[in-house]
């Protein structure tokens, strides 16, 4: 059966009239009765009665009614949340953040707006190591990823650099150097370095252990801690000296004091990961809205 069959018959049934009914659609009035017909023929019983001045319905007309009206609402709705979908104001965005970059301030911002846009979008968000969110990318189990650089990302990938941060110092309140404000790595050497495994981000560790021997000196690593932001509560703890990236000085720890490091190379780049041939308008959409963002 088709559906305009049904879209025909409910015009008629409503306006209890062809000729009302055919204006109404747009078309000729017997062209309209045929069509009529050959719905009845194709469901086997009459569903009007032809009166003198317009049309009633059946019995099995009136059911026939409700049904088909709860029929094209459905469809109508069906056909909407396609092209709402279509253009990325429904539906879902996976989101995965390597650790740490959801306190870039510029990262919340570009959500905010997101949303503000699409408020309609459940964005489902997940917190994993970056060989994890890269695997996740490339096996389509999130849709975007906002990741540390650097790090090793496949050409299947398209990335855009959104901010960059300088690194720094993390050191026990009280410590002897807690008043400078810039401190050379080399005026450590000697203390332990907290790290995180270097699974959780690689290409940031090599950076970090790299600036230590541009410092001169090869560090001795401590505890480690499992995430970047972890290691802040264990310099805290005093098990040593941490480095992080300046957006997480959000953190308001006790017992810790945040130092420039005389280093200029040593900076990590946040960056928004999507895969190149993307064709989800969910996701082309916040590509938009960081491109916008770039602009201001």
């Amino acid at each position: 059966m088709e559906l305009r069959y049904l879209r025909y018959f409910a015009a008629v049934a409503s306006a209890r009239h062809f000729t009302r009914a055919a204006e109404t659609l747009g078309i000729s009035q017997p062209p309209l009765s045929q069509q009529i017909q050959k719905l009845e023929r194709e469901i086997g019983t009459p569903l009007l009665r032809r009166l003198a001045r317009g049309v009633e319905l059946t019995d099995a007309g009136k059911a026939f009614y409700v049904d088909a009206c709860h029929i094209l609402t459905l469809t109508d709705e069906a056909i909407a949340r396609a092209k709402s979908i279509a253009r990325g104001e429904t539906g879902k965005l996976r989101v995965g953040f390597a650790s740490s970059t959801a306190f870039q301030p510029l990262v919340l911002r570009l959500l905010h707006a997101y949303r503000d846009k699409y408020p309609e979008v459940i964005l489902s968000p997940s917190e994993e190591t970056m060989p994890v969110l890269m695997n996740d990318l490339h096996n389509d189990r999130i849709d975007v990823a906002f990741i540390r650089q650097p790090c090793d990302a496949s050409n299947e990938f398209t990335c855009k650099v959104l901010v960059e941060e300088d690194m720094l110092l993390v050191l026990p309140h009280n410590h002897q150097l807690h008043r400078c404000p810039q401190i050379n790595l080399q005026a450590i050497q000697h203390e332990k370095l907290i790290t995180f495994p270097r699974e959780v981000a690689p290409g940031l560790f090599d950076t970090i252990i790299s600036a230590c021997y541009r410092a001169g000196f090869k560090p001795e690593l401590g505890q480690q801690s499992p995430q970047l932001v972890s290691a802040i509560g264990m310099v805290s703890a005093g098990f040593g000296f941490t480095i992080v990236p300046r957006s997480l000085t959000t953190i308001q720890a006790n017992n810790v004091t945040y130092h420039e490091i005389d280093d200029s190379l040593l900076k990590t780049k946040i960056t928004l990961a999507w895969r190149r041939h993307e064709r989800s308008a969910a996701v082309l959409n916040m590509v938009s809205i960081i491109a916008a963002e770039g602009q201001q």
